[in-house]
């Protein structure tokens, strides 16, 4: 700057202080963006953490809904798990709707398409892209959809569990029925909204960015990551004396998703990187180049967690009839699942000011800890076995 302004004092001082003054404010506009970052890292490890753990629910949600859809029998000794699980979306979505609409109160800035006048022509904060994608991203149109999700999703989750409890006490066929009957309303309905809020709640992060993937990807990753969390929670009760009924056929079955869904979540992710990668878009490719550049190392050390770990250690059919090993590849499930979660929210939210310290490590073991009241609470409320469950003899005798 002083060359340019020594320079221009003896030919051009008003181009220099002109360039001077832009400099400034330029200066001023990255200071206000790094104190945005890094203000936002305590909302962003919460909601991190919130999403994860939203998954862990919403993934047994939706296989529960599909055991009543597909009319299966091996799994009956096990819906009572599922429905405990299903009932952590409770507190996550919460947590995301509060943090969410925080946004527009400018609490935080963690969302672009959330900035005060950024669909306003004229107004320094104006972005056109953004300005486009309003139809959809508006407040109003995001709050209508946040909350038909969550109520959707938690009406679910009470149907398929109150009429569970009902048939212990009645007629196990008739409430099977009605609850065939919730689960294909829901699966119907889940079908569109697990798309349609990973944009919401994730995707909308990299407000330019977008890819057709995503609501898949974002699925497959809660899911399988919901294996994991009910295959711990299904050995802890086994190892309590619990659930005797459920045999290493019932594991074997559970290791045999967790595995298949590893391997289709990691399918979905190369898809989605490939196709960007080489289709070389500027505007596409942006995404990995931030990850690459100022996150490689969680994002790679996501990829072996994710993929090379579980699939190498269930591989084989013995090894999914072991409970240590088939507990080991679920830790490495959720956690690379977490770190999934990180690398797909904090770079649009804190840039290179991220890291792993007592915020994100408090808001997991926070919902950490809400995720086992809430489940095991649950569990306590009625007996482990659906006993008048039309199929419940199929699944004591389940072999394979």
């Amino acid at each position: 700057h002083d060359d340019h302004g020594h320079a221009g004092n003896d030919d051009y001082p008003g181009e220099a202080h002109a360039a001077m003054i832009e400099s400034a404010l330029e200066h001023d506009a990255h200071a206000a963006h790094e104190a945005h970052q890094i203000a936002n890292r305590p909302w962003s490890a919460l909601y991190v953490a919130a999403i994860f753990f939203l998954g862990l629910g919403l993934g047994q949600l939706f296989f529960l809904g599909i055991q009543y859809v597909a009319q299966a029998g091996w799994s009956a000794g096990l819906l009572r798990v599922m429905e405990a699980q299903a009932f952590a979306i409770v507190i996550p979505l919460i947590v995301i709707l509060i943090i969410s609409f925080l946004g527009f109160g400018h609490v935080h800035h963690m969302f672009h398409w959330m900035v005060e006048g950024i669909d306003v022509q004229g107004h320094p904060n104006y972005d056109a892209i953004i300005a486009e994608k309003t139809g959809f991203l508006s407040p109003l149109f995001f709050s209508i959809r946040a909350i038909v999700y969550t109520v959707g999703w938690i009406w679910a989750a009470k149907m398929l569990r109150k009429n569970s409890l009902l048939s212990d006490s009645g007629d196990g066929v008739a409430m099977w029925k009605k609850n065939r009957g919730v689960a294909a309303a829901f699966t119907v309905f889940y079908a569109v909204t697990s798309s349609t809020s990973a944009w919401d709640f994730i995707m909308s992060i990299d407000t330019h960015w977008f890819s057709t993937l995503f609501g898949w990807y974002t699925f497959a990753g809660m899911f399988v990551s919901s294996f994991a969390a009910l295959i711990l929670i299904t050995l802890y009760l086994k190892g309590k004396g619990h659930m005797e009924w459920i045999n290493e056929n019932h594991m074997h079955d559970l290791g045999k998703f967790m595995f298949a869904f590893s391997v289709f979540w990691t399918y979905l992710w190369f898809s989605q990187f490939m196709l960007i990668w080489y289709a070389d878009i500027p505007e596409e490719v942006t995404y990995y180049m931030q990850r690459f550049d100022q996150y490689k190392v969680p994002f790679f050390t996501m990829l072996t967690l994710n993929f090379l770990l579980p699939v190498l250690a269930v591989l084989s059919r013995p090894a999914k009839r072991v409970p240590g090993t088939v507990v080991m590849a679920a830790f490495f499930v959720l956690v690379g699942h977490y770190m999934d979660h990180y690398v797909m929210i904090m770079p649009g939210t804190v840039g290179d000011h991220y890291g792993f310290g007592l915020l994100e490590l408090g808001a997991i073991l926070f919902f950490t800890g809400l995720f086992i009241i809430v489940v095991l609470s649950s569990l306590a409320k009625a007996p482990l076995l659906h006993k008048n469950h039309p199929m419940i003899t199929e699944s004591k005798y389940f072999q394979q």
